[in-house]
């Protein structure tokens, strides 16, 4: 069934701060749409008000997961991972003191995620060997790659239907960046999900992308309708690659 998201005009902000301005974009069922910015243009913020962290000032935000629709504006976090999306943060926010296969099984906690908990966690462990060699190791004493690798299983053990990104590559070597970006794309493949990816590694990104959207300072710059369309802009070039 379609999983998807539609965000029309959304406005957004923290106190009087406004980050986001009429911020409209849309992921279809089954792609892998990037949201391309540099640090302080309001991805991140855009995945809070997404997964009800940051309630938006004006604007909708509306899933379709499995057939059914839903305003996620005005519910909680939890009522939106409930519907099954999932959100692998900046920064990957890992309870550092407890082990790998404690963080797995925390984002397990939603119903549905529950009755698979069993197969998910068999999953993971194939996707990622190295957790399962390291399941009973501290996650605060793995690796930036490993750590990252964690929060991408633990965002799947909730069973999600739409998966969002924030940041991937932030703090990792370049070589672990590609594997990271390759990862996703896999795991897009095999559990079958949507994905929205917000990231400022416009090389790295669009080698796993459909189609892809440009924010600057908080509004839609760009929308480039294919990979080429994002590749061949002006925009891109400027803010990218220095030309």
């Amino acid at each position: 069934m379609a999983n998807s998201i539609a965000i029309t005009s959304v406005h957004a902000g923290y106190g009087h701060v406004r980050v986001l301005e009429d911020v409209t974009l849309d992921v279809r069922a089954g792609e892998t749409v990037v949201l391309l910015g540099t640090n302080g243009n309001g991805k991140s913020t855009l995945m809070k008000c997404i997964m009800g962290i940051v309630r938006p000032s004006a604007g909708t935000i509306i899933a379709e997961i499995d057939g059914k629709t839903h305003d996620l504006v005005g519910l909680t976090t939890e009522e939106i991972v409930d519907l099954g999306i999932a959100l692998v943060p900046e920064g990957r926010r890992l309870f550092p003191k407890l082990t790998v296969e404690e963080n797995l099984l925390l984002g397990a906690f939603r119903p549905t995620a529950r009755a698979e908990m069993g197969r998910n966690l068999d999953f993971c462990y194939g996707m990622f060997d190295r957790l399962k060699e390291r399941r009973h190791q501290l996650a605060g004493l793995m690796s930036g790659g490993e750590q990252q690798m964690l929060a991408l299983a633990r965002a799947l053990m909730s069973a999600p239907r739409i998966l969002l990104v924030d940041e991937p590559s932030v703090g990792l070597a370049p070589i672990l960046v590609g594997r990271t970006i390759d990862t996703i794309k896999a795991l897009k493949e095999q559990y079958h999900l949507t994905v929205l990816m917000a990231e400022q590694n416009f090389n790295q990104a669009i080698r796993i992308a459909d189609r892809g959207y440009v924010i600057v300072h908080g509004k839609i710059a760009f929308e480039g309708k294919s990979a080429a369309e994002l590749n061949n802009n002006e925009l891109i070039r400027k803010f990218y690659m220095g030309l």
